[in-house]
C-alpha cells in the first residue's frame, strides 16, 4: 500500500481511513462492523466480511453517514442542558429495602421539606428553567422521588396544585401509602406514576422490600394500585433485579403484562452502597434470565398484540438505531447526571443524580443558597460531567462504548475508587448490545420498542423514573 493510498482514506483501518472493527453479535449469519468514535455501524454477512472491508460500498456508506453521526454524538455527549429534576421532598422512607442507595440514617431520621419550602424550591426551579427551556416547546419535568415521597404528600399536593401547567410532574412510590384520594389527585393533575415491585409473589417481593417496623404488605399494595390503573398509559413499574428475583423474571413480566402495565424497567440493583453490592447478581448470571424475560415479552406481544416495553433494554436498542431518540441517559458517557437532569435533596442540596445523595463530596451547592447554575458549574458536578469513556481503559478500547457508557459513575467511584474506572455491569451491557444487534439483524427490533418511537413519541413515562429503584 502506498503512502498516498493510506493518507487518502481510501482504505479502511489505514492511517487516513476509518477504523471499522468487526464485532461478534452471536448471530448465525451476520456480524456488526463498527466505527467506535461516531457509533457508526453496519450489519454484514459473515461470508462477505472481506468484501465489505476491502470494497468501496461500506466506506461510501460511512462517509455518507459520518457527519450526521458525529453531530449526534456531540449533541448527546456534550450539548445537553438539564430538562428534568429528581426531587426528594423527604429523606425518609417507611420501608427498609436491602439494596437502597440512600444511606439508612437518612431514611430513618432525615429531613423533610415543609410545604412552604417546597413551594419556594419549585419557584426557584421554574426561574432556572425559564432561562433554558423557553424555546424548547415542552415543559421541564419534576419527578418526586425518594426515599418515599408520599410521606410528604401534603406538601407535594400543594406544590403540584400551585405549579400545575408549569412542570410535568411524576411520582415514584413504593405504593404502601397510596390512598384512593392520592391516586385520584394524581390522575386529575396528569401526574405520571411509577411503582416499585420486585417479585411475582409476596414472598419474593418481601425478601428485599420490607417495612422498617412491623409488617407492611408491600406486594399487595402495588398489585391493588396496578389493578386500578388498568388502561392508563401514565404509569410504569420498576423491578430492581437482585439475587432474590433474578430467577423469576419471566414470571415477573408475565404478571406485569397481565396487569396491562405499558412499560417497566428491569434495573440491575445499584451498587453504590454495600447493601446493593450484597444483592447484586454477577453479570454472567444476570444476562441469561434477563434476555429470556425479553423473549417472553415478545412472545406475549405476538399472542396478544399488546406490548410491555422494557425501557432500559429499549434504550440500548435506541442507542444503536436512533441515538438522539433515547430518553434514559445512564447508558451514555458522560451520563445524564448534571447534564440532562440533576437531583434535589430534602435540605435543598443539589447533586448530579439521585445516586449521589448521601455522598457529601458530590453536593454541588444548595438550591436555596447558591442556586442551580452555580451547582452545575461546581467542581462536584464537574467530576461526574467529566467522566469520559474515551479517556480510560478498558472502555476507550471498546467498540460498543457509546452504546453502553460504562454506567454508573457513582458505582464506579464507590466500588472501584474513581471516575476513570469501569462501571458495575460491563459484561451484562455487552450481552444486551449483542442481543439488540441480533434483533435488528432478524428484523424484530420494532417489537421491543413502543409504538411511534420513530416519531418521537412514547417514552415520557420512562424518563420520569430513569434513576429510580
Amino acid at each position: 500500500m502506498s503512502a498516498e493510498e493510506m493518507a487518502s482514506g481510501r482504505l479502511v483501518n489505514s492511517g487516513g481511513g476509518p477504523s471499522l472493527l468487526p464485532w461478534d453479535i452471536g448471530h448465525a449469519t451476520h456480524l456488526a462492523v463498527m466505527e467506535p468514535e461516531t457509533a457508526f455501524w453496519s450489519l454484514v454477512r459473515k461470508d462477505r466480511l472481506a468484501d465489505a472491508l476491502t470494497g468501496g460500498e461500506l466506506l461510501a456508506l460511512y462517509r455518507q453517514k459520518r457527519s450526521a453521526f458525529e453531530q449526534e454524538m456531540a449533541l448527546l455527549r456534550f450539548g445537553l442542558s438539564p430538562s428534568a429534576v429528581y426531587f426528594n421532598p423527604t429523606d425518609r422512607c417507611n420501608l427498609d429495602c436491602s439494596y437502597c442507595y440512600i444511606p439508612q440514617a437518612m431514611r430513618q431520621g432525615g429531613e423533610q421539606m415543609s410545604a412552604e419550602r417546597l413551594h419556594e424550591a419549585l419557584s426557584r426551579l421554574q426561574d432556572y428553567f425559564a432561562g433554558t427551556m423557553a424555546r424548547v416547546g415542552r415543559l421541564p419535568r419534576v419527578i418526586f422521588h425518594g426515599a418515599e415521597p408520599l410521606l410528604n404528600f401534603k406538601a407535594l399536593r400543594q406544590g403540584i396544585e400551585a405549579f400545575d401547567g408549569r412542570f410535568e410532574f411524576g411520582v415514584q412510590t413504593n405504593a404502601t401509602l397510596l390512598t384512593e384520594e392520592m391516586l385520584g389527585f394524581f390522575q386529575d393533575h396528569r401526574v405520571s406514576l411509577g411503582l416499585s415491585l420486585d417479585g411475582p409473589t409476596a414472598e419474593i417481593t418481601h425478601d428485599a422490600r420490607h417495612a422498617r417496623e412491623g409488617r407492611v404488605e408491600v406486594h399487595g399494595a402495588v398489585l391493588r394500585t396496578l389493578e386500578k390503573l388498568r388502561g392508563s398509559r401514565r404509569h410504569s413499574v420498576i423491578v430492581t433485579v437482585t439475587r432474590h428475583n433474578v430467577g423469576v423474571l419471566n414470571e415477573m413480566v408475565e404478571l406485569l403484562h397481565g396487569l396491562e402495565v405499558p412499560a417497566c424497567l428491569l434495573n440491575m440493583t445499584r451498587c453504590t452502597l454495600e447493601g446493593g453490592r450484597q444483592a447484586r447478581v454477577p453479570d454472567h448470571e444476570a444476562a441469561p434470565p434477563f434476555l429470556a424475560a425479553l423473549e417472553r415479552t415478545h412472545a406475549l406481544y405476538r399472542e396478544t398484540g399488546r406490548k410491555l416495553v422494557v425501557g432500559n433494554f429499549a434504550n440500548i436498542l435506541l442507542a444503536i438505531l436512533a441515538p438522539t431518540a433515547r430518553r434514559l441517559m445512564c447508558d451514555l458517557s458522560p451520563c445524564g447526571g448534571g447534564r440532562a437532569f440533576f437531583a434535589v435533596a430534602a435540605n435543598g442540596d443539589l447533586f448530579p443524580c439521585s445516586e449521589f445523595i448521601g455522598l457529601s463530596s458530590f453536593a454541588g451547592g444548595n438550591l436555596f443558597e447558591g442556586g442551580v447554575r452555580a451547582a452545575l458549574e461546581s467542581p462536584a458536578f464537574a467530576k461526574v460531567i467529566g467522566r469520559d469513556v474515551d479517556r480510560f481503559d478498558p472502555c476507550r478500547r471498546c467498540a460498543i462504548r457509546h452504546f453502553c457508557g460504562s454506567p454508573c459513575p457513582a458505582e464506579a467511584h464507590e466500588m472501584h475508587g474513581g471516575m476513570d474506572r469501569l462501571g458495575a455491569f460491563c459484561a451484562f451491557y455487552e450481552e444486551q448490545t449483542r442481543y439488540a444487534f441480533r434483533l435488528i439483524a432478524d428484523g424484530k427490533a420494532d417489537d421491543f420498542l413502543w409504538n411511534g418511537w420513530d416519531q418521537g413519541e412514547g417514552m415520557a413515562t420512562l424518563l420520569d423514573f430513569a434513576g429510580g429503584v
